[in-house]
């Protein structure tokens, strides 16, 4: 634990979430709108192992286990506060048994350490991203831990190119409350990882550039 003035990552989350991870679910509903997209696209097969790096409450996680009931269901996240809210969702839903998550810091994390489980057939991020200070080393632990033939899907925050210029401003400085920084290399960033990766990348702007969605793959036998 870092003494002084300095929190780290885990306690600067914990004390953000302390009161909102009660309501969170409730107040994202309306405007993380990319995350039913990218639930659909996921489709893991039987046995498939899907990993979300930043599960928060393990809102997708639940829905996940509901829409592909023949996959393993795994979720990180750095705040405790965050999984203790998890946890409890996941029992009161009766998934206890199929939905596993546990605390790490997405930046630097091992799967094998966390879950037994060195790769996983689909990673993904859903709005967390632009929460991450470390964003970039969070993608590429991501790509390390994709299995071959996996893929990586990014649900986040866009610039808002195609919506109003006073909605952009005024939606900006909404999300900079809640510490959330929409990514404007999102997209180069995405390639430059794939170029080193060997990995093949599509990028959509959804939404009227709302949602920036990308699916990083990695081709059968690739590792």
């Amino acid at each position: 634990m870092m003494t002084g003035t300095f929190l780290s990552d885990a306690e600067r989350m914990d004390r953000h979430y302390r009161y909102q991870r009660f309501i969170y679910d409730l107040t994202r509903t309306h405007y993380l709108i990319g995350r039913k997209h990218l639930i659909e696209d996921l489709k893991p097969g039987p046995g498939e192992k899907v990993l979300e790096i930043g599960c928060g409450t393990a809102w997708n996680l639940i829905r996940i286990a509901g829409r592909y009931p023949e996959a393993e269901v795994f979720g990180i996240d750095v705040s405790n506060a965050m999984l203790d809210t998890a946890r409890a969702s996941v029992k009161r839903h009766g998934l206890a048994g199929r939905i596993h998550v546990a605390q790490a810091d997405a930046t630097a994390f091992s799967g094998r350490q966390a879950f037994g489980a060195a790769e996983f057939d689909r990673v993904f991020f859903s709005y967390a991203l632009s929460m991450i200070p470390g964003w970039r080393d969070a993608l590429s632990a991501g790509v390390a831990h994709l299995a071959p033939g996996g893929r990586l899907h990014i649900a986040d925050f866009g610039q808002c190119e195609r919506l109003p210029s006073s909605f952009k401003a005024a939606f900006f400085r909404f999300l900079q409350h809640y510490t959330v920084t929409p990514r404007g290399d999102l997209e180069q960033t995405c390639e430059r990882v794939c170029a080193e990766q060997g990995l093949s990348l599509t990028f959509r702007r959804l939404h009227r550039g709302y949602t920036d969605y990308a699916v990083l793959s990695r081709t059968p036998g690739q590792t």
